[in-house]
């Protein structure tokens, strides 16, 4: 990063006891911005992004919960009610509606849902990828059957529950790793990646912050029905981003942009699902274009 004025102020909320963190980057006078990040990931992932609208915005990114230096759940269940309910805190508890929210992914999920749920409190919304599972996917999964998919889901976090983070010798180890789950990064990008996604044990070694449980995905969720019902309440201007070389569905070939009574798809070449990563200053460019003049829209 270029950018040589200071770096964001780590704060933290509550949020069903958890103690929930954030990052800052000030100017609490300007409209706010909350950036949402997706699974596995954590809030200085958006660092590139807050650097460029933090003179025009009141950027905050959250960690959600078993993300980052937010706490995991005792109970190692994760939830896409519990996630909306952390945002709904947040956005109360530091009186920040109404807001602009951009997601990535998961944190595109969360965040088309709570607009859904509040629509008065956006003013206008980015999910990078963040519709969830495909109309065909979804129907896969519904044709399985609740008991198969409840079978499922218990092995799948009994195997999680066997599995203690893993750990690597060296920065320079994790890095590699960080490299080979997404090759569109650049060198300076999978380093500041890696730096803020890990935590040093007491032996040196490196472990990823995030709670293995949060791989597990509950065995059921809303409705399609339910899911679209609440894209259809959504007020304010959308943008739903899409990779063309991303594993996700476009929403716009799916039939899910239909279901949005004011918004607009953008796909970008040469991008995977990380799209504000790996063309980021084409994703700034049509960002910065959608979100107008702060406080306007």
């Amino acid at each position: 990063m270029n950018d040589d004025t200071p770096g964001p102020v780590s704060r933290s909320y509550y949020s069903q006891r958890l103690r929930m963190h954030y990052v800052d980057w000030g100017n609490e006078q300007a409209p706010p911005l909350l950036l949402l990040h997706g699974t596995r990931d954590h809030a200085r992932n958006w660092d590139w992004i807050a650097a460029r609208l933090r003179r025009d915005w009141h950027v905050i990114a959250p960690d959600l919960r078993g993300h980052g230096d937010s706490q995991h759940s005792p109970d190692g269940s994760y939830t896409m009610a519990a996630y909306i309910y952390d945002l709904a805190q947040l956005v109360h508890q530091q009186r920040l509606a109404p807001l602009t929210l951009v997601g990535h992914s998961l944190g595109g999920n969360i965040a088309l849902r709570y607009a859904g749920i509040y629509p008065e409190n956006v003013r206008k919304l980015v999910a990078i990828e963040g519709l969830g599972p495909s109309p065909k996917a979804q129907a896969e999964q519904a044709g399985r059957g609740i008991d198969r998919r409840m079978r499922d889901w218990i092995e799948e976090v009994r195997a999680l529950s066997a599995r203690a983070p893993r750990r690597y010798a060296s920065l320079d180890e994790a890095l590699a790793r960080m490299r080979e789950e997404n090759r569109h990064l650049s060198a300076e990008q999978a380093l500041h990646l890696t730096r803020h996604g890990v935590a040093q044990n007491e032996d040196g070694t490196y472990s990823w912050k995030f709670d293995n449980y949060v791989r597990a995905w509950p065995p059921y969720d809303m409705t399609r029905r339910d899911i679209e019902g609440l894209w259809a309440r959504i007020a304010c201007p959308t943008l739903l981003v899409y990779g063309d070389e991303s594993w996700a569905s476009n929403p716009l070939t799916d039939g899910r942009a239909a279901h949005f009574p004011n918004a607009r798809v953008v796909s970008f070449a040469g991008a995977g699902h990380w799209v504000h990563h790996d063309r980021l200053d084409a994703f700034l460019a049509a960002l910065i274009e959608f979100l107008g003049t702060p406080g306007s829209g």
